[in-house]
């Protein structure tokens, strides 16, 4: 039982990193406002834009977590040599 504890803590991680600029973006009343501004830019806009970089961590986050998680060993791969 103990292997399948860091599988589903990863699961789950993977599944929270995956929900969270879901549930960021989707709730527009809490970044809905044209204040604060940056630079001129509405904060509607740069709360958006700031998502970008945000997404692209967490769906790398997501790949690491699960890359190795449905491959099994293949047991005669050892034994083949490459072909011609």
């Amino acid at each position: 039982m103990t292997p399948l504890v860091p599988h589903r803590l990863r699961r789950i991680t993977a599944a929270v990193l995956l929900l969270a600029p879901a549930a960021g973006l989707l709730w527009v009343p809490w970044y809905g406002g044209a204040r604060p501004r940056l630079a001129g830019v509405p904060f509607f806009y740069w709360y958006q834009l700031a998502w970008v970089p945000g997404c692209a961590l967490a769906l790398l986050g997501v790949y690491l977590l699960t890359r190795n998680s449905h491959r099994r060993p293949d047991p005669g791969r050892r034994h083949r040599r490459p072909g011609p």
